[in-house]
């Protein structure tokens, strides 16, 4: 749920509507339709550190076109994890001493793989764009416990003038993880003996459709152009901490703004994670998550980055930083 690309992070995530490039395979597949044959292979790359480096993200991605010139394909790798945890439960050996040199590390990761596809479909007027995932969800505890998931995406995206709309409908059959406890018994010996409880040996998590709705309208003068977007997401797993808040949708709203220069250099700023707050008065506060960016294209590259968690008290922004490489097909 964190995100790809530098750009979607500085425009508050608020890109489904316009999203066009290889990170459209997690944005909203249909993007990818928005290339053409001519423009070649992309191929797009991610490092993020989040919460002073705790956590790291990466991704990497790229997208050709079919021997149908309309058609797109996508593949997408993305890992989150948290790297160098202590394992303690052999801190002790048999005679019940203290054994640093026995507290070795582990990893906490997820990874996803998704295959995209996307074409065109003819309509009277305007451009209707439809696409596709199929995603594989795999979640790494240590050597303690792993899970396995499989998961489809469905996108759109509608073009007229230049306005420009999507929707994304994001596990729509429903994510299943199946997960599968292997602790050893000497390991289980230890929890049990330091009051942890075991747990369950095999589990299912579930993840719940969402669907995320966007709206944008590009302004061009000159060689300056600039575009808002408002997105809306809606989640269907139970009341959250949202702007409007039901059971069983929420709705969290997300807004972003770019401005762009000859296709060369873009500003952008977003405002995204809208929650209602109270304060040690009981008051209610509205408070949100701003961001900032920008974009610099030199020749077939093009370098993305972003500022987030601004205004955070304790501290914890991140800086996040993406590339995309147009690799074009020769001309005979």
């Amino acid at each position: 749920s964190i995100g790809i690309s530098a750009r979607a992070q500085a425009l508050g995530n608020a890109v489904v509507a316009t999203v066009d490039d290889v990170t459209a395979g997690y944005w909203n597949p249909a993007g990818l339709g928005n290339q053409t044959a001519a423009q070649g292979f992309q191929v797009g790359a991610m490092h993020a550190e989040w919460f002073a480096g705790i956590g790291k993200f990466d991704y990497l991605g790229v997208t050709l076109p079919l021997a149908n010139a309309d058609r797109r394909l996508g593949l997408s790798l993305i890992r989150f994890g948290i790297d160098g945890i202590p394992n303690t439960l052999s801190l002790y050996d048999d005679e019940g001493t203290v054994n640093y040199d026995n507290i070795v590390e582990f990893s906490a990761a997820d990874y996803a793989f998704l295959l995209s596809y996307a074409q065109p479909l003819k309509v009277n007027k305007g451009k209707l764009l439809l696409g596709g995932n199929v995603k594989v969800v795999h979640r790494v505890i240590g050597s303690f416990a792993n899970s396995w998931g499989f998961g489809l995406d469905l996108g759109a995206q509608y073009q007229t003038g230049n306005w420009r709309f999507g929707a994304m409908a994001r596990d729509l059959s429903t994510t299943f993880n199946a997960w599968k406890v292997t602790f050893t018994e000497a390991e289980k010996d230890v929890l049990l003996a330091t009051g942890n409880e075991l747990p369950d040996i095999n589990s299912v998590e579930i993840t719940k459709p969402q669907l995320q709705l966007g709206a944008a309208y590009r302004f061009q003068l000159n060689q300056i152009s600039l575009t808002p977007e408002l997105d809306l997401n809606l989640s269907t797993d139970g009341k959250r901490n949202t702007l409007i808040s039901g059971d069983p949708v929420s709705i969290d709203p997300a807004l972003g703004l770019e401005a762009g220069y000859k296709d060369f250099v873009y500003l952008r700023a977003g405002l995204n994670q809208f929650q209602k707050e109270l304060d040690f008065d009981q008051e209610e506060s509205l408070t949100m998550r701003p961001s900032l960016g920008i974009g610099l294209r030199i020749a077939s590259l093009m370098i993305d980055y972003a500022y987030t968690d601004l205004g955070d008290s304790q501290n914890r922004y991140s800086h996040v930083i993406s590339l995309k490489l147009d690799v074009r097909p020769r001309r005979e």
